[in-house]
């Protein structure tokens, strides 16, 4: 019979071990006006949140020095990359650094992903994919290039469309290229894996008087993207963020309409029921992504937050 003091330390240190890996669910975030920098939630559940207090990047980049819209991956190796909207308006790029522990940040720079369309007005809210298919980063965002497509109520330089790029190192990138053009003014778009060969796009339908979020349904993460759905959202609603607990998917959105932050759940993007009751999230929070980081990570992140009380 083996020792079961023995036995006993070995289950304790597996349970340790399985602890400090055990992936927890971080929430990107930042604080209007949006001058600070990086903030973070975190959840254990996917449903409640707590905010991590303090800002762990600051905007250096970019005339207007702003961070919004901050979307991080973590990627197979456990490096963090983070993209964001450096500014309101201009054709300056996108915002990007890496990271090894959400803390110490690097390799700050911008992107310039629309240096080739000399009239564009801006580019938003850059959103990161991970392909497994084609162990590739697709990068997709806003822009407006004025006159350039049809539009609705809205002014040339509001009438946006999606664009992407890829890379496999942040280093080199491809050719920006358009991803979609739905036929209106299109921002806030996120791409979603349900399974292989079966992609949803949640958007944001900027046309005046919508603004409201939709999906649309793809066999290939870069489109096209199709059979539009109706609206799920409050008028005035954008920033969706999207992840999955068990078998159902959430999508957090800021209705910023009603001053409030809510969601729905779905199982097939096809019916949404709303959770706003189940879920809670800290007043002041703006929309970034929700991402999984290690157990570990985010134990230094709280060690970090406590030194700063």
């Amino acid at each position: 019979m083996k020792n079961p003091v023995k036995l006993f330390i070995l289950f304790s240190v597996a349970s340790i071990l399985a602890s400090c890996q055990r992936d927890v669910y971080l929430f990107t975030s930042f604080h209007e006006p949006a001058n600070e920098g990086l903030r973070y939630l975190y959840s254990k559940d996917g449903y409640h949140w707590n905010a991590i207090n303090g800002v762990y990047l600051k905007p250096e980049l970019g005339k207007q020095k702003i961070m919004r819209d901050p979307s991080m991956i973590r990627d197979k190796q456990g490096i963090y990359h983070l993209v964001w909207t450096i500014g309101w308006q201009g054709n300056e790029g996108i915002g990007y650094a890496r990271s090894k522990d959400l803390i110490h940040w690097e390799n700050q720079q911008i992107v310039p992903v629309m240096q080739q369309e000399a009239t564009t007005v801006n580019v938003w809210a850059p959103e990161l994919f991970y392909d497994d298919i084609e162990d590739r980063f697709i990068i997709i965002w806003a822009s407006t290039i004025p006159y350039r497509f049809a539009k609705g109520v809205e002014e040339e330089k509001n009438n946006h469309r999606m664009y992407y790029t890829t890379t496999k190192d942040f280093k080199s990138f491809t050719e920006t290229k358009l991803f979609s053009d739905p036929g209106f003014s299109i921002i806030d778009a996120v791409i979603v894996k349900k399974e292989q060969k079966d992609y949803v796009l949640v958007l944001k339908d900027n046309t005046r008087p919508n603004r409201n979020l939709k999906v649309a349904f793809a066999k290939n993460p870069l489109g096209p993207f199709q059979q539009i759905s109706e609206p799920f959202s409050p008028y005035l609603s954008e920033g969706p963020a999207v992840l999955k607990v068990k078998d159902q998917w959430l999508i957090y959105f800021d209705s910023y309409g009603s001053k409030s932050y809510e969601a729905v759940s779905t199982k097939d993007f096809k019916v949404f029921e709303k959770i706003n009751d189940k879920i809670s999230v800290p007043e002041g929070h703006k929309h970034g992504t929700i991402f999984k980081a290690s157990n570990k990570d985010l134990k230094n992140l709280l060690r970090v937050e406590a030194k700063k009380k």
